[in-house]
């Protein structure tokens, strides 16, 4: 099927629920039919449901709050009851369209789409490459949890339900930064970044694996992002980052040596 990608202002308005009317029945068959055979950008609106679901959490309290001054005084010019209703208005329909569009994410997903979010044999791999471009050039909010934060790997564990262990790649020149929670196909995942003395960053992609998944230590190219992936222990592991192979496989290795607690390189 010959579709044109639809622009990342469209992909927006899908999820934002701006082309439901039938005036726009066109546009949304058109990102339906795209999503529906482009898993990869279906999986990246999830986590931009994800993220529009984490600030409504924590944005909600702002409709309690006081409207500031400074604000106040900006918009109408002079202190007035309006400006006592329009930061609540402001804040309310905010949070109603990061709603909107996280229960309009569920919906999609709930259909044929799904299939191809939770993935064929790879689609998980393609979630990791997803989420390290997302994450990795946020300067103040790459990760959700600090790694100075003790719950951090017993956090990300309960969640995901498989061991999750923060590895020491110190050796290899990487500090860790911390980590985070991801939707995973019908599931979770995690996430944590860690970075060396230069600023560059790598992730390491956590997972519960599918049955028929394979176990072979593998190797994939995307662009400018490389991942070594496997299986082991019970758990889908994905080292991911914009360095040459050969360092990747240090990493790589690394992790997976601290995993079995031996020498021996994969």
């Amino acid at each position: 099927m010959n579709l044109q990608p639809p622009t990342d202002e469209l992909l927006c308005a899908f999820l934002d629920g701006e082309l439901d009317g039938p005036d726009h029945e066109s546009e949304r068959q058109r990102v339906q039919a795209w999503l529906l055979h482009h898993p990869e950008d279906a999986a990246r609106l999830r986590l931009w449901a994800a993220d529009a679901e984490a600030l409504r959490a924590r944005m909600a309290s702002m409709l309690d709050e006081p409207v500031p001054a400074a604000l106040r005084d900006a918009v109408l010019g002079a202190p007035g009851h309006r400006a006592q209703r329009l930061w609540p208005a402001l804040a309310a329909t905010f949070v109603c369209g990061l709603v909107a569009g996280s229960l309009l994410m569920q919906f999609w997903l709930s259909g044929p789409s799904e299939q191809l979010a939770a993935g064929t044999r790879g689609g998980w791999v393609q979630r990791a490459a997803l989420a390290h471009k997302v994450y990795v050039p946020e300067p103040r909010h790459a990760v959700e949890v600090k790694a100075q934060e003790e719950h951090l790997a017993r956090w990300l564990t309960r969640r995901i339900e498989v061991p999750v262990k923060l590895f020491d790649l110190a050796d290899q020149g990487f500090s860790l930064v911390g980590g985070r929670l991801l939707p995973d196909g019908t599931g979770k995942s995690a996430q944590l970044m860690y970075q060396d003395a230069q600023g560059l960053r790598v992730t390491v992609y956590l997972r519960k694996p599918d049955h028929d998944a394979p176990t072979a230590f593998r190797y994939e190219q995307q662009g400018e992002i490389g991942m070594f992936y496997w299986i082991e222990a019970g758990a889908g592991y994905a080292m991911v980052g914009a360095l040459p192979k050969e360092r990747l496989l240090a990493l790589a290795r690394s992790v997976h040596e601290q995993l079995v607690g031996s020498a021996r390189p994969p």
